[in-house]
C-alpha cells in the first residue's frame, strides 16, 4: 500500500513540464510534437517517445483525450475537463485557432437517440470531433471582410 502511495506522488521534471504544458493549452488540441517544441523551448530534452508514453498514461488516466484527425492522420490530444462529462459529448475545433468547444447541451440526447433509432449506429463520443470556425474567429473574419469591402 505504501509503495502504491509512492508511485502516484512520483513526478518527473519532464511530467511536471507536460503538465505545465497543459495548464497552458487546457482549451487547445495538441500534438505530441508541440509537446516536444514547448519542452525544447524550455530547456528540457526529453525524448518524443517519453512524451508520447506520458501522454498515453494521462489518457488512461482521464486528464487527456486522444483523437485521430482525418485532414493529417496525426493523433491530437485535449485536456478533458474535470467537471463535465468529455465521453459524453461531442468536441468541436476552430480551424483558424485550435481552441476546442464542449457540445454540453440536450442536443447530445437527441442527435444520440436519432442516430440509434433510425441508422442503428452507437455514437461513441469519444474522440468525435467536429471541425469548423468558432464565433470569436467568425467574427473576426466577417470585420475584416467589412473593412476590405468599404
Amino acid at each position: 500500500m505504501q509503495e502504491n502511495q509512492q508511485t502516484k506522488k512520483y513526478h518527473t521534471k519532464n511530467k511536471d513540464a507536460i503538465m505545465a504544458y497543459l495548464e497552458l493549452h487546457k482549451d487547445h488540441s495538441f500534438s505530441a510534437y508541440d509537446v516536444n517544441e514547448y519542452m525544447q523551448s524550455k530547456g528540457i530534452q526529453v525524448n518524443l517517445t517519453t512524451i508520447y508514453r506520458n501522454l498515453d498514461r494521462l489518457t488512461e488516466s482521464g486528464i487527456v483525450m486522444k483523437y485521430k484527425t482525418a485532414e493529417d492522420e496525426c493523433c491530437r490530444y485535449q485536456c478533458a475537463k474535470p467537471q463535465s462529462q468529455c465521453h459524453e459529448h461531442i468536441h468541436m475545433q476552430c480551424r483558424e485557432c485550435g481552441r476546442i468547444l464542449h457540445m454540453e447541451c440536450h442536443f447530445m440526447e437527441e442527435i444520440t437517440a436519432h442516430l440509434y433509432e433510425h441508422h442503428g449506429f452507437s455514437l461513441e463520443c469519444t474522440g468525435s470531433v467536429l471541425m469548423g470556425i468558432c464565433e470569436e474567429c467568425n467574427t473576426t473574419r466577417t470585420s475584416k471582410i467589412e473593412k476590405n469591402t468599404t
